[in-house]
């Protein structure tokens, strides 16, 4: 497979992931609606970030597919960090389980961490742009705990 086939699979998965999802709850986003803590940023910038967070997320994988350093552990942790990512947003907007969303994202941050050392083991710059990622995630955790606390 030509290495512009092999990117742009890698970066489909995730962009796909992140529209289906947000085709998933497109209706139950009550992010304006909510008491939100200070730094929160205005709704219109998430699906900004996600989607320059899901082409990176894309791109790193590329990197190690193109390359031949996919294995069964790159793999594993790379679909399970999608899958709690995509579960996220379900349980936090569609659910309304803030709680249960919180844990889903603690998660997350772990499998992002835990994703970042793999694919770094493999290749430098696959993990390294994982990590906008990280601080993203971790940066939504605060907002996940306190739109939790305060809106109980």
């Amino acid at each position: 497979m030509s290495k512009f086939k092999i990117y742009a699979n890698a970066i489909a998965i995730p962009v796909l992931v992140g529209l289906v999802v947000a085709f998933v709850i497109s209706g139950s986003i009550d992010y304006e609606t909510l008491e939100k803590p200070l730094l929160s940023p205005p709704s219109i910038l998430f699906p900004i970030v996600w989607t320059i967070l899901y082409i990176l997320m894309g791109v790193s994988y590329g990197i190690l597919d193109a390359n031949n350093l996919i294995d069964d552990n790159i793999n594993s942790i790379y679909f399970l960090q999608l899958f709690f990512n995509a579960l996220w947003p379900i349980a936090f907007f569609l659910l309304k389980l803030r709680l249960f969303a919180l844990i889903l994202i603690v998660i997350l941050v772990i499998l992002i961490a835990i994703m970042i050392k793999e694919f770094y083991d493999k290749n430098k710059i696959s993990g390294l742009l994982q990590i906008p990622y990280l601080l993203w995630t971790i940066f939504a955790t605060y907002l996940n705990l306190f739109v939790y606390i305060l809106n109980r």
